[in-house]
């Protein structure tokens, strides 16, 4: 799981600058009304630093864990977070190299290009602690309805539907491109699983028969959608410089699922 989208960001690394700069992502967040904070999650002597966006609502809302790309914490999914929020949900995205990097730094601290390798390499049953220590968070936050959605994508992705199998009250798991657990694991959903998948995307594409097959045997609930003509990344490269028309309609066509799916689980 993990060498597939290692893999799929090496060509990425080698092929596209919008994996790099992210000026434009920079950019659209810098423009953003809505309230951005830190918070440093601390558990089993670790310290995760983490960020939270909240939407413009008096209400108390769901919450949204983002899990990002292999690429590490970016100014993408950091405005992808601020996309949620504006949609109406609080946002929680953590830094899984926190404390990973030189001197002890996040993704921020690694040398360009090697990040990804970082989160290629991080132990699972860490990232599994950071994200509940993440969830309880959220859980607790005073605007918090107390609903737990996680989202993720290629490697977080994979981490979403992961995540799946060791958290009993996430609402729904929204996994975008990225591969399935382990199939012994699949007996611990209990969440409703809604799959994004790229039509251009044979890595990921590939796992999709034998998912869908275990995950109806472990009698599970898992929806996944292929958009055709999109490439791996297309919620990214669906608003960058780089994207394709079929990229920026897949994303289109996500977003439109993704609210109407949140909306649902609320």
């Amino acid at each position: 799981m993990n060498r597939i989208c290692l893999f799929a960001a090496s060509l990425l690394l080698l092929t596209s600058p919008a994996a790099r700069a992210q000026d434009w992502a920079k950019a659209m967040l810098e423009k953003s009304p809505r309230h951005r904070e830190w918070v440093t999650l601390k558990h089993d002597g670790r310290s995760v630093e983490t960020m939270v966006v909240y939407p413009e609502s008096k209400e108390k809302r769901p919450v949204v864990i983002v899990i990002h790309e292999i690429f590490g914490f970016t100014d993408w999914s950091a405005e992808l977070a601020d996309e949620l929020a504006e949609a109406g949900y609080i946002a929680v995205e953590p830094d899984l190299l926190s404390g990973m990097g030189p001197n002890g730094g996040r993704t921020d601290s690694f040398a360009e290009g090697k990040a990804f390798e970082a989160v290629s390499k991080l132990d699972p049953d860490q990232v599994t602690a950071d994200l509940n220590a993440v969830a309880d968070y959220g859980k607790k936050i005073p605007a918090s309805s107390g609903t737990l959605f996680v989202t993720g994508y290629c490697w977080g992705g994979s981490q979403s539907f992961r995540f799946a199998t060791n958290r009993p009250d996430l609402a729904a798991a929204f996994v975008f491109y990225g591969g399935p657990p382990a199939k012994e694991a699949m007996a611990r959903i209990n969440a409703p699983i809604y799959g994004f998948y790229a039509g251009n995307d044979s890595r990921i594409g590939a796992t999709l028969p034998d998912t869908i097959t275990q995950m109806k045997a472990a009698g599970k609930k898992f929806e996944p959608v292929t958009y055709e003509g999109a490439r791996h990344g297309f919620m990214r490269l669906g608003e960058s410089p780089e994207g394709t028309d079929t990229d920026k309609k897949a994303r289109a066509d996500a977003w439109a699922r993704w609210k109407e799916l949140l909306k649902g689980g609320s």
